[in-house]
């Protein structure tokens, strides 16, 4: 799994349909990408049926780690949003037979309507 204990710069920020060609073989009928988030390399990317989370390995960027977490699966989530001093939004996730998957996002992301949207399609 990817580790977001990074500095600022490797942070989750929105990125529109950044990940959409690379996911486009994996998505299931009816399926669709409706948010993405990117560091440098790495990123997520939210579907209407699940998470995936995009692990660029590799010097040229070539090898590809696709991680699908499905919100069936979602027991909890818990989020932590940016202060003064702590600039950065957590996202804390609780998968069944996973356990706690951690995503670290820009200050800047609105993570209340990440919240909104893992309730939208858990609930």
């Amino acid at each position: 799994m990817i580790d977001f204990k990074n500095p600022e710069y490797l942070k989750l920020k929105s990125a529109p349909g950044a990940f959409n060609s690379e996911l486009a073989p994996l998505l299931v009928d009816g399926e669709e990408i409706v948010a993405c988030y990117k560091s440098i390399r790495d990123g997520v990317a939210f579907s209407n049926k699940r998470i995936f989370v995009i692990n660029i390995q590799g010097m040229t960027g070539k090898k590809k780690d696709i991680t699908s977490l499905p919100y069936s699966k979602i027991q909890a989530f818990s989020t932590e949003t940016a202060g003064v001093f702590d600039m950065d939004s957590e996202l804390e996730l609780w998968f069944s037979g996973l356990g706690k998957v951690k995503l670290e996002f820009t200050g800047s992301t609105n993570i209340a309507e990440i919240c909104k949207m893992i309730s939208t399609y858990t609930l």
